[in-house]
């Protein structure tokens, strides 16, 4: 089982895509997480979005922004396997492709992310390390990580 892999702008994205991503998000960051939260932020448009597709569907997907875009270095965000694959570990292959897709279209090293605390192992195991105390966004506990 392996996932195909897709890097696009915003405007590059279909209808079908933009909707199944938003659909992905939804489903994990509002009602999983039982987070009411604007999810539709305006930063779209500045990402490029990483898809994961299995079978047809978007089953992994991240966004990745150039430096100043979101924080001073370049940055990962909205990082997310659908519930159901989270069994295959596809997490730490979407964290690679992500981190492959900022040095390739950035030329970037050097990337900030916000990540929900109970993910900090996971993230650590990705080359990251915490550069703050923790602070909450939207109601659920976070932590700034860096990797250089």
């Amino acid at each position: 089982m392996e996932l195909k892999w897709k890097i696009k702008r915003f405007d590059a994205l279909s209808l079908e895509e933009l909707y199944k991503l938003l659909q992905l998000r939804s489903e994990v960051f509002v009602v999983e997480q039982n987070c009411v939260y604007q999810d539709i932020d305006g930063k779209d448009q500045k990402a490029l979005h990483l898809l994961g597709e299995y079978d047809g569907a978007i089953v992994a997907y991240a966004r990745l922004f150039k430096p100043s875009d979101y924080f001073e270095e370049a940055s990962i965000g909205r990082v997310v396997i659908h519930p159901t694959f989270r069994d295959k570990k596809w997490g730490h292959d979407l964290m690679k492709q992500a981190i492959q897709g900022i040095e390739t279209h950035f030329k970037e090293v050097k990337i900030t992310i916000s990540a929900q605390l109970y993910l900090q192992k996971f993230y650590e195991n990705n080359g990251f390390v915490v550069t703050s105390e923790t602070y909450l966004e939207d109601d659920i506990p976070h932590i700034q990580m860096k990797r250089a």
